[in-house]
Parts: structure tokens; sequence; C-alpha cells
């Protein structure tokens, strides 16, 4: 027996539909590159997003053409999410940051037919132009600039349409949007996220135990939207009718308590690494920024510190982890304390809240060890987390190379080690490749680096491992001072000695006046053990 429910779909015009109609007269706030304010509405996108499906399918797009951006988080980039879309086409954003050599392969390999790209950007676009394969480039006058020859201006595109569009028959399971991974890990690859996909995503962050975005709050993310799906926001944003702000091509601390205080922003994301300058801020100019209003800062991309989580709750913004990947249109997991959990200990609050957290409904997650076998969820057995889902990612873009990044059975093989415990709590050891063996023994380089940044001296740590003639490999602590502190090796391991075992210690301590990062933010492992291959430890 079929149950008697309408057969409908769940697609991106419908969330556009919902912004335009509900919250029409909601704003979205957009800081330009002279870092003036400019303000538009839902109902402005919504009108414009049409008004861009339209110009798109006169300039030739069909269903299923990807059309590339190069741009900041900005309004016309909220504009892209859905015009692009509910066309029949797929938003594939490029990200800015990557070498010139990667973005061409990546723009090459998904077939973009079109690109719409910032006037600001044009010098990005410079860079690989000639070896890109766009038939026609589209400029957004994001800065005032000119519109350069042979390209089309976006403005007076859309001033050539009409917002009386009519949407296409899409079915739900059809392509809406794909990201290529930033490539930390060989070439970048492509992950394609359906309409389905993208509507389900929206309904778990509006979710009270996920994000709980709703029309009573104001989201700034700091998260890039041309990587990992921009977190999903501006569709989240739309369903639930929350007002954005949006940074444009700037994340300088200052900046960003200043946006969040003139905007009252209830809700901000990032990778860790982008707030410990704002936490620093907020330490040296205490008064300046005043939060009198509940705030949430969800973090993910990489583990949070205790520091860090810390230092913002001394200011009065609730820190909340979460975890995902470009492979789960991103977020898979939060973390919130249940009710009984207030009546732990202040350690064991911290400990708990500085997991990931718990999967979203309809995500399932396991934890497999090397033989293959399943981990216990009892909070230390260790091993590879695998995920599967509604909005996890089944295959990679033309990459049938990489089909051993799924299990036989069809889970994702996410490369992060980690555990659950028995309250269904995830927590991430390391990636695989970061993990340092010693002796037979594993080291987690991220609990390092996180008892490391709890040192009032230490600004940032990253933490690898070396080849050592004896012991395999050994940790070797990369350190970032704040500026004028001091704390001398000696001090470095007797500051963590109260943590971990004299094995687990690092033997050596390099001091550097910055840590390598990816283009999204998070440290480059990989440059430093390049860096370090040939480190000689003393007998």
């Amino acid at each position: 027996m079929r149950g008697l429910m309408m057969d409908f779909p769940l697609t991106v015009p419908a969330l556009l539909e919902r912004a335009g109609e509900i919250f029409g007269k909601v704003e979205i706030v957009t800081r330009r590159p002279d870092r003036s304010v400019a303000r538009t509405t839902w109902g402005d996108v919504y009108r414009r997003s049409r008004r861009l499906a339209s110009a798109l399918t006169g300039l030739g797009l069909k269903r299923g053409d990807r059309v590339a951006t190069l741009l900041w988080n900005q309004s016309e980039h909220v504009e892209a999410y859905f015009g692009v879309p509910v066309a029949g086409g797929v938003l594939h954003t490029l990200n800015l940051r990557l070498h010139p050599d990667e973005i061409t392969f990546i723009a090459n390999h998904a077939e973009d037919r079109f690109l719409i790209v910032d006037d600001v950007l044009l010098p990005v676009y410079e860079k690989f132009r000639d070896r890109a394969k766009f038939e026609r480039v589209i400029v957004v006058p994001f800065g005032g600039g000119a519109i350069p020859a042979g390209c089309v201006g976006y403005e007076e595109l859309l001033s050539q349409t009409s917002d009386e569009f009519t949407y296409p028959q899409l079915d739900e399971n059809e392509a809406a949007a794909m990201c290529y991974t930033s490539g930390t890990t060989g070439r970048s690859k492509g992950v394609v996220y359906s309409h389905r996909a993208l509507a389900l995503h929206s309904m778990h962050c509006c979710g009270v135990d996920s994000f709980g975005l709703s029309m009573s709050d104001t989201i700034m993310p700091v998260t890039s939207l041309f990587h990992a799906n921009g977190w999903g926001i501006p569709f989240s944003a739309a369903m639930a009718g929350a007002k954005i702000v949006l940074p444009g091509p700037f994340a300088d601390a200052e900046g960003l308590l200043d946006l969040m205080v003139q905007e009252r922003v209830t809700i901000t994301t990032g990778v860790p690494t982008i707030w410990f300058g704002a936490l620093e801020a907020l330490d040296k100019s205490p008064g300046r920024w005043k939060f009198d209003w509940p705030v949430r800062m969800i973090l993910g991309g990489a583990p949070t510190s205790e520091a860090l989580m810390r230092g913002f709750d001394r200011h009065g913004i609730t820190v909340n982890c979460s975890w995902g990947m470009t492979e789960t249109t991103p977020v898979a997991t939060t973390a919130h304390l249940r009710p009984y959990m207030n009546a732990w200990s202040d350690e064991e609050k911290y400990a708990q809240r500085l997991k990931p957290g718990i999967p979203a409904a309809f995500v399932e997650a396991r934890i497999m060890r090397a033989d293959g076998t399943k981990a216990p969820h009892d909070g230390a057995s260790i091993g590879e987390i695998e995920v599967r889902g509604p909005w996890v990612a089944a295959a990679y873009y033309r990459m049938p190379e990489e089909a051993q990044k799924w299990s036989p059975d069809g889970w994702l093989r996410t490369g992060d080690m980690g555990h659950i415990d028995e309250h269904g709590y995830m927590k991430l050891v390391d990636r695989s490749k970061d993990l340092i063996k010693s002796g037979g023994e594993w080291i987690s380089s991220v609990d390092l680096e996180n008892a490391l940044m709890g040192h009032p001296s230490v600004k940032e740590a990253a933490v690898i491992g070396v080849p050592h003639p004896k012991w395999q490999e050994r940790p070797l602590a990369v350190v970032v001072l704040n500026e004028g502190a001091k704390a001398d090796p000696a001090e470095l391991r007797e500051f963590l000695a109260a943590k971990f075992a004299k094995w687990q210690l690092p033997d050596g301590f390099v001091y550097a006046r910055e840590i390598p990062r990816t283009s999204v933010g998070k440290f480059r492992k990989m440059a430093l053990r390049e860096q370090f291959v040939d480190w000689k430890w003393e007998s």
C-alpha cells in the first residue's frame, strides 16, 4: 500500500519562492570592496535571481550546464546560488584562493560553459583565462570597475530580462550545484549536489539541535560561499527567512566584529583559525565591542581549541562545534550539550562541547578499524569515520578511479580518524595522514595542538610527525607566539606534561612567524612535513 501524499519535488525553486513571497522585506547586507555597506532584501534577490535565470536561458543555458562563479561573499553570489539552479543549470563555485593551474583544471574538468566573475577578481581570472574554456564571461561591477571587452556586464544583462520566469519542471534528483574539494590530498575532486540534497540539508541546518537558524536570526557567514557549498547558508537562510550579513572580500578581525555589532549578528560561522584574531582583538580592547544579545559561533573545518572556546565564552559568545566535508554538503554533525550534561563538571562540559557532536537525522556514522571491523561506540576505540545519508556524496564527478573512497557497502570513507562515545558524540583524533606513529603507538597531532594553544604565550601551533631513526616518527611542534611573548621548549613541554604521557610530548619545537594555510584557512601540514622531512633529531 502506498501513502496518499502529493508527489512534490524538493527543489531550489521552492526555496526561492518561499524567500521571495514570505520573507521579501528581510535584509541581505554586503560589505563592498571600499568597505561601504550595501543593503538589499530577499525580495530583491528573488526578482534578480529570476532575471538571472531568464538571462542565462537566453544565452543558451541548457539543463545540466555548469555555470562557474568567481565571487566573494556578496548578494550577487547569493543570486547566482538561486538563479543558476532554478534555470536548470548547475552552479559551480570556483575557489579563488587556489593556484591558477588548479582553477584551470577544475573549470575544464567540470566543463563550465559560463563564468560569473567580480570585476575586482579579474586579475585572478587573467591568470588562467587563456586555458579555460568558458563560452561567455559575465562581469559583476562589485568594485565599480569597467567591463572588459568581450565580456558581458552583469547589471546590463539583468536589465534586459524580466523576472517573469517560468521554472522548468525539475526532478529533485537533478544536479543543482557542485564544488571541488580543496585538493589537500591530491587532485581536487568534484562533488555534485542534487536539489533534494540541498533541500534536506537546509531543513537540518534550520533544526534547533543543528544551527537552529530561524527568521529571528541574522547570520554572518565568514565561511566562503565559494567553498564547500557555502555551508548551505544561502539555502537554509532562504528557508528560515533569516537576515544575511556578507563580509565581502574582508575577513579582518576588527572589521568582522564591527559588522557583528552594527548588524546585531546572532549566528556566525567559520574555521577556527579565522577567529583567533577576533578573540585577540576582544581581549585587547575590552568594552569596544559589546554583545548584550545571544550570539552563537559555529566552527568547523578543523578542530577547535579549548582556549578559543573559553575565550569567546568570556565575551558572551557561545561556540558550537560542527563537522562535515565538501562531500557531505557539508554539515553532518553539530555539538550541543544535552540537559543532563549541565550537571557535569566544568572540565567535562568543555571536553564534550569540543567534540563535533552527533550526526544529523538521517546521517549515520560509524568507526571502522583497519582490519575492516566496526569499532564499538565506547569513546576510546579509534578508527576511520565513515558516513552515509541523503546529502552524502555517492561518487566523485568523472573520477571512477576514486571509487575506493567508498566502502563495498556504500559508506563514505572520510579519511578522518576518531571515536564515538556512549552518548553518540563523535570526536576527531586526526586526519589519517596526520596521525603520528611512534614506536608502534599512535599520537594525535590535533590533541597536542589544541593543548599548546591553551598556553598563554602561544597564538597558534601545528604538530607534525617527522621521520625518526629509532621510533619511526616523533612529534615536531611548529609554534607561533603572541606578540612580545616568550616560551622556551622546556616550558612548553612542561605545560603539555600535565595532560600527556612523556612519550607523547613533542621532541622538537620550531618557532615561526606564521603557519602555512590552505585556501580555506586550515593548517597546511603537508607543506610542513615537506619542509621538515630532513629534520635532524638530537642524539
